[in-house]
């Protein structure tokens, strides 16, 4: 077992992690810390109601709290004091699971040689979630209680208890699947935002151009998914050879175009209507 910020090289030799992450590791990283801001955008927003004014400020909170937290966690990571962190090179997926490789000489007794072979990819992330945690329950509970009129006493706090939920549920996704993660999250991104797109269009009856003019709301959600959608695009690029990579971001805004343009000829009430007028 290497110490932590070492691991092995080809000779099975412990060697200090000198480098420091490329673009990619620094993707993931971004998508780790996207996350949990996600999250409690959403659920602010599905638990501050229509006539709540309090929305705005707990996002603005939200983000603070993450890009504090975020900000921290390169602080204390090594070397302590600099945004800069040094890290070993992923070489393949089972660097992530090296509790998985274990070996047992005699097939009795099993040596342990568990250590973070991903420095520091795999517990940074824990860092940053324990930061998160830390801050939302300083400052939320006392923004909330201050600005939250419009909502009733039950209701003020949901979003505060669903992050209690889902910073779990990302600390365990993380233990357990984060080498996947590493390696697929540029495709969840793109699928996840295409979908979440397509449902909150549909759910609010967004069917043109006209449509999405009518609040800013809407056309915040639209540019918050067209952001993820150029993420997860460079995340599969990587922006490794520029004149190649750069024309593929004019993709972003066609899934949304497509939907504009398509969405009269997929209304529900219609097709019912023509399929009566064909019986």
């Amino acid at each position: 077992v290497c110490p932590r910020g070492q691991r092995t090289d080809d000779n099975k030799i412990c060697r200090e992690c000198v480098g420091s992450p490329d673009r990619y590791d620094w993707l993931y990283l971004g998508f780790m810390a996207m996350l949990p801001l996600v999250l409690h955008w959403f659920f602010i927003e599905w638990y501050s109601g229509k006539k709540s004014s309090s929305a705005l400020l707990q996002h603005i909170t939200a983000l603070l709290e993450c890009s504090i937290a975020a900000v921290i966690t390169l602080l204390v990571s090594d070397p302590v004091g600099s945004l800069h962190i040094r890290s070993c090179r992923v070489k393949k997926l089972s660097d992530w699971y090296t509790m998985l490789y274990n070996p047992s000489p005699d097939y009795i007794t099993t040596v342990h040689c568990t250590h973070e072979a991903v420095y520091p990819l795999y517990t940074i992330v824990f860092i940053y979630y324990a930061f998160c945690l830390v801050l939302m329950m300083l400052l939320r509970p006392l923004l909330v209680k201050k600005i939250a009129c419009g909502l009733g006493k039950s209701d003020r706090f949901k979003s505060i208890y669903a992050a209690l939920y889902f910073f779990p549920i990302l600390t365990v996704l993380q233990a357990v699947g984060g080498g996947l993660l590493y390696y697929a999250f540029p495709y969840i991104i793109l699928v996840l935002s295409l979908v979440t797109l397509a449902v909150y269009m549909s759910a609010s009856e967004v069917e043109s151009f006209k449509d999405l003019l009518v609040r800013k709301k809407r056309l915040v959600v639209l540019f918050s998914h067209w952001l993820l959608h150029a993420y997860g695009i460079i995340s599969i690029s990587k922006l490794d050879k520029l004149e190649q990579d750069l024309p593929l971001l004019a993709l972003v805004p066609a899934p949304a175009l497509f939907y504009l343009m398509t969405a009269k000829y997929t209304e529900p009430s219609r097709i019912l209507s023509e399929g009566g007028n064909g019986h």
